[in-house]
């Protein structure tokens, strides 16, 4: 495409989206008329959740094409301003959207790790790999590798890593999709994701990159708009500034003094928070003799008469626990739900470890020994010491994940040129820092609002929103009088971070249209992410396995017709998965960086900056940052079987990338200094990718 044309095409672009703004806009607003006339909101939720799965499913029909390059890469003629906010949608995820402020909410410092890390990953990918990998051309993440390393099994290894990675991340954006339509339309959960997932394939089933790029585009701007009308609003209320960026710094103040009051037992507030607290130890204290009780049973060979009498207890329910170890397992877990509402108001003493608390639970206490005081102490040390290698392991895992996920890195091959990959970096680090530099304001001034009119309200007249949330699902929204006096404590309230974005407007008492454009930029978030996923699969493996490894020769017709088959059948299958709810949305994100890190970026940036790095040195590093990643989560996930005392150094499953990645590049410089040097071709290519008038572009030969 010629620079008078491109640029054309870019004008063309600039008047469909604006014009595409200000109907979204004029659609919200004549809702909002709508339903001050009397529009049910569930009504408002089906009309929301309609309209924009038709809308993306209209651009995705448009986009349709049979074109292998515009299928694959969208003809690489997507401008860098555009290419940007199409990653960026790419990028904000279910996990961003609605995760990020919740993490902030509920572990306050400690979730700065998700900011930090997935921010500063986007400097990685400008220095290390995007413009190389552009420059290479070609269609997918596998591809360099094949060609870089030569032979089938480095790109073997590279499509079974793609597919672990996406096929995690994409569960929980599905995850999310669930929660948001069942949220909207009032439908079950289980059956919200099936819905949802037939927004997802519309989008990307006909048109491909090419459908996916102009659908993201278009999520983009739902998303970040129905993301700051909340936030502004509440800043307002709260402050009387429309900035809440710079606003929320003053109502910070005020949440830690609120703290400090829920944590001294002199004040009005603090008095009720220990009655709570310790309402709170009985109820623990119970479940530790329950399951020692059973523990006595099982070892006299009593189990199954102790089992009966406590399922006759209960009431015989249907779903009661099989098995003596089952029943272990959901006290244990009751007994922990317990055992975290019994220290102090602060997110900061609970994140990663859920110590922490033990010195200043001995302060007040006068009985306390100083040989008790001082265990506490050097328990409060060690919490902290944990707290600190968890967020560095975290930052370190999100920054390298960043820079190795293949759906973010495939929309690089959609440039134009490498000067417009290079851009476009800067254009997706904007997009997404709006989002990012909002999410601490939102979580403060929501924390705000729940402290100052959800805590010590009556539970006689609690807000719609929390009945509403919880016939959603209990687990992310739940109060409990546990302690009878008819008054909300905080301790009482259990809030789970996915819905701390999706319920902000009722929590602020918007108009419920206002609701469902959120859930709407939810969704967006949700579906963008998952049309990037979905097709990086479906490429890896019609491209990287049928194409390139199969049927060389096969016509463009059937490689197309078999990347769409195989994107319905992975999307049923990771709907049927979320549908299982394997963990929460944040962690199986994690999980998915971690798991890039270690089986990607090794290979990556050696490939691109050591040009001694050859076949055998990206097998074994692959294959080894991949199993130790993926074996360290196996041995201390729940999910999976495993318990956090087999946690290396105290670090949590979701940052096992620490422990992957440096296997990764350990195997792959052993193994490239134990094998012969690459061949020349292969270091001519390397030349190439790094310095451009060395050989002629790798792209007009490719094509």
């Amino acid at each position: 495409m010629s620079t008078t044309t491109q640029s054309q095409f870019f004008q063309q672009l600039k008047k469909y989206y604006t014009f595409y703004t200000g109907g979204f806009i004029a659609f919200v607003i004549v809702l909002a008329i709508l339903e001050q006339m009397g529009l049910p909101p569930r009504w408002v939720g089906y009309i929301f959740l309609a309209a924009t799965i038709s809308l993306y499913a209209g651009i995705g029909i448009m986009s349709r094409t049979a074109d292998v390059s515009e299928y694959y890469v969208a003809g690489r003629r997507v401008p860098a301003l555009f290419n940007g906010m199409a990653t960026g949608a790419d990028w904000m995820s279910a996990a961003s959207f609605i995760g990020m402020a919740g993490t902030l909410y509920l572990a306050g410092f400690d979730g700065l790790a998700f900011v930090m890390g997935w921010t500063g990953g986007y400097v990685l990918v400008a220095l290390f790999l995007a413009p190389y990998l552009r420059k290479f051309g070609q269609f997918t993440i596998p591809d360099f590798l094949g060609t870089r390393y030569g032979g089938n099994l480095p790109r073997t290894i590279g499509v079974v890593a793609a597919i672990i990675c996406s096929f995690t991340y994409v569960v929980a954006q599905i995850y999310g999709v669930g929660i948001i339509t069942a949220r909207l339309t009032g439908l079950e959960f289980q059956y919200g994701v099936f819905v949802g997932l037939a927004g997802i394939l519309v989008c990307s089933f006909l048109g491909g990159m090419r459908a996916v790029t102009w659908t993201q585009v278009a999520q983009y701007i739902i998303l970040i708009i129905a993301y700051m009308i909340p936030v502004v609003w509440l800043s307002v209320a709260h402050t009387g500034n429309p900035v809440p960026q710079v606003a929320y710094g003053q109502v910070l103040q005020q949440v830690t003094q609120l703290e400090n009051e829920f944590n001294d037992p002199d004040t009005a507030k603090g008095a009720a928070e220990a009655s709570a607290r310790a309402a709170f130890q009985a109820q623990q204290a119970s479940f530790d003799a329950r399951i020692a009780a059973l523990d006595e049973a099982v070892a006299a060979g009593n189990g199954d008469a102790f089992l009966e009498a406590q399922r006759m207890e209960a009431g015989s329910p249907a779903d009661f626990p099989a098995t003596a170890d089952a029943l272990k397992a959901q006290w244990k877990k009751s007994a922990a739900a317990a055992k975290a509402k019994t220290g102090p108001v602060s997110a900061h003493a609970q994140a990663f470890s859920g110590k922490g608390a033990e010195a200043e639970l001995l302060k007040n206490n006068p009985d306390a020994s100083a040989t008790e005081i001082a265990a506490a102490q050097a328990a409060d040390q060690e919490a902290s010491n944990i707290k600190r290698r968890n967020f560095i392991a975290l930052v370190l895992c999100l920054m390298v994940g960043t820079a190795s996920l293949p759906h973010i890195l495939m929309r690089y091959y959609t440039t134009p040129s490498v000067r417009e990959a290079r851009k476009s970096v800067f254009w997706s680090l904007l997009f997404i820092f709006l989002l990012y530099f909002t999410a601490p304001a939102l979580a403060v001034l929501v924390k705000f609002t729940v402290y100052s009119d959800l805590v010590g309200s009556s539970f006689a007249s609690l807000p719609a929103w929390v009945a509403n949330w919880q016939a959603v699902d209990a687990t992310l929204m739940k109060i409990v009088d546990i302690n009878l006096d008819g008054i909300v404590q905080l301790a009482e309230i259990t809030i789970g971070g996915d819905l701390i974005v999706l319920a902000t407007p009722e929590i602020a008492g918007l108009p419920y249209v206002i609701s469902g454009m959120v859930a709407a930029g939810g969704l967006a978030a949700a579906l963008s992410t998952a049309d990037g996923l979905l097709l990086t699969i479906a490429n890896a493996l019609s491209h990287d396995v049928y194409y390139k490894m199969i049927d060389p020769k096969a016509s463009t017709i059937r490689r197309l017709a078999i990347s769409r088959s195989l994107l319905l059948v992975v999307a049923i299958f990771a709907a049927y998965t979320a549908s299982l709810k394997p963990g929460d949305i944040l962690f199986l994100v994690g999980a998915a960086f971690s798991l890039a890190a270690s089986a990607f970026f090794p290979a990556l940036v050696l490939g691109v900056f050591w040009k001694r790095a050859n076949y055998l040195g990206a097998v074994v590093g692959m294959l080894a940052g991949l199993g130790v990643c993926m074996y360290y989560m196996v041995i201390t996930y729940p999910f999976f079987g495993g318990v956090a005392a087999n946690e290396w150094f105290a670090i949590k499953p979701i940052a096992a990338g620490v422990f992957g990645m440096p296997i990764g590049f350990i195997g792959v410089i052993i193994g490239s200094l134990l094998s012969r040097a690459p061949s020349l071709e292969i270091q001519q290519l390397v030349d190439h990718v790094r310095y451009p008038s060395l050989v002629n572009d790798i792209e007009t030969r490719a094509a």
